[in-house]
């Protein structure tokens, strides 16, 4: 098959490519580079049946152009900069529900049937039921990304029910594993490298929250696109397990071997938006075949030992 992803520089979107193309597939990657990197691209880029376009999501002409041909897109470019949402609240709306608006009406004109989107659990904002159903009713929204995203579901599902398109919606918990660059173990970390001896954490350390490593979201998108049928399936993505913000610390200062004083900030959220807890229901695409391979303690060990050995994504962040 040809494949199209947006975001194909950045973490999930590079290793999905990689994937793809060990697959036997063709891969069109579709970037402006912006918070992507061309050093994620370069087993892909050595592969003949990639090819790299250079445009933003919200260039609905160039986006169509790159469709040709293309049976299945992967829309998995965002901005996922939850923290720092209300400092700049018009970028969620481009580059998450516009840019979402932007790629479907590129696929009508190019003639793409079928979609799979990068969604959050963050859409349910607190709910009262866990671990928490596709089912769970949506309750206020407390971040701009979970209300962005809410909107590109909603986007997808008329597109569907309009014009009779395919999409396959997966809720993500927190991703982790090599080529991760933007997160908790990634912020730990460069705030232990340089200065051990104390760490400052957001929140009271007892936020609780699950992680899926990259190999395995890959694995289940590819799951349910094969085995699903419909029009609109919405699935959530996680393991059957969560761990405390400290519980997490811990194993990152044990990896690293050092015993920093901890400093919380207060609180039972780290930032305006963050969720004090959560645990999703993953029964739905796990009935479909799939289990994750990863432990949450081996994802964080895993994307530790990823960012120790490739120092250079820190000093690009600096």
């Amino acid at each position: 098959m040809r494949f199209l992803i947006t975001g194909a520089a950045g973490f999930i979107g590079s290793n999905l490519a990689d994937r793809l193309l060990a697959d036997g597939h063709e891969v069109v990657g579709y970037d402006n580079l912006s918070t992507g990197r061309m050093e994620f691209l370069e087993i892909a880029l050595a592969n003949h049946r990639f090819r790299l376009v250079r445009g933003d999501t919200l260039d609905q002409t160039a986006m169509t152009a790159a469709m040709s041909g293309v049976e299945l897109v992967f829309h998995l470019a965002a901005n996922a900069d939850v923290r720092f949402g209300t400092e700049h609240p018009r970028k969620d709306l481009e580059q998450n529900t516009i840019a979402t608006f932007t790629v479907l009406e590129a696929m009508r004109a190019a003639g793409v049937r079928r979609i799979a989107f990068s969604s959050t659990g963050s859409v349910y904002g607190e709910p009262e039921i866990f671990p928490t159903p596709e089912t769970s009713p949506f309750p206020v929204q407390t971040s701009l990304y979970g209300a962005s995203k809410v909107a590109g579901e909603a986007l997808i599902q008329a597109y569907a029910e309009g014009f009779g398109i395919q999409g396959y919606i997966f809720r993500f918990v927190s991703i982790l594993g090599p080529r991760y660059s933007h997160g908790h173990v990634f912020d730990f970390y460069r705030k232990l490298r340089n200065d051990p001896t104390c760490l400052t954490v957001l929140g009271n350390g007892r936020q609780r929250k699950s992680y899926l490593h990259v190999v395995d979201v890959i694995d289940a998108m590819l799951t349910a696109i094969e085995r699903a049928a419909g029009k609109l399936t919405i699935l959530n993505l996680g393991t059957a397990e969560y761990c405390q913000v400290l519980e997490s610390v811990g194993w990152i200062t044990d990896r690293l071997g050092v015993a920093p004083a901890i400093e919380f900030t207060g609180g039972e959220r780290g930032w305006i938006g963050d969720s004090p807890f959560i645990f999703l229901d993953t029964a739905k695409i796990r009935a479909f075949g799939w289990t994750p391979r990863y432990a949450i303690r081996e994802g964080v060990a895993d994307t530790l030992d990823w960012l120790i050995a490739n120092p250079w994504i820190l000093a690009e962040r600096e």
